[in-house]
């Protein structure tokens, strides 16, 4: 993960992700979480998503990469928004929220790491809160410059799912290829 610890991989990853952010993935959670709502945005990198996400609700905004919230801190100076230093495999935090969001950032987690991070963000859930999280979609692990990529299919995300949880809705959606990846919604029970 030290991948993102590194500016000019940071910089390198801030150009490729020109021209993607979430507006379609939020405007499908704008469906099951109620304005206003307090949300912990996972993995924010530049923080489109995020700047998205604050138009709706009381947000959040954290990332592994102190790189990427300096970055947004300076672009956004005028902005006062939340923003932690936050590993998604352990989320070591006491607040709690309405809503764990992530756009293509769980993905870097090994399968066993992503079960340990749902069980957690179960802790860090109010009552009736909800995870929306999205993934690449496929059957494969690579490692690429030190970072995890596993890819998931509906079935597998199903079985990493405990009991504390209720399946909302599992779906895929086009990014860059037809049907290339997938989102998650979870109700904590």
């Amino acid at each position: 993960m030290s991948f993102y610890k590194n500016k000019e991989n940071v910089k390198k990853y801030i150009e490729m992700a020109e021209g993607y952010d979430g507006k379609y993935l939020i405007k499908i959670l704008k469906k099951y979480l109620p304005e206003g709502s307090s949300i912990l945005e996972l993995g924010m990198g530049p923080g489109k998503d995020l700047d998205i996400l604050s138009k709706y609700y009381e947000v959040t905004g954290s990332d592994y990469s102190e790189l990427f919230l300096d970055l947004y801190r300076e672009k956004n100076k005028n902005m006062n928004v939340d923003l932690l230093v936050l590993d998604a495999r352990t989320l070591e935090i006491s607040k709690k929220f309405d809503c764990i969001y992530s756009n293509k950032v769980l993905y870097h987690l090994t399968k066993s790491e992503l079960k340990k991070s749902l069980n957690r963000q179960w802790e860090i859930l109010n009552k009736d809160g909800i995870l929306f999280h999205s993934f690449w979609k496929g059957d494969k692990k690579e490692k690429q410059k030190g970072l995890n990529f596993v890819y998931y299919t509906e079935e597998k995300l199903r079985e990493m799912i405990s009991d504390n949880f209720e399946i909302i809705d599992i779906e895929s959606y086009t990014e860059m290829e037809d049907s290339d990846s997938l989102y998650l919604i979870l109700k904590k029970k």
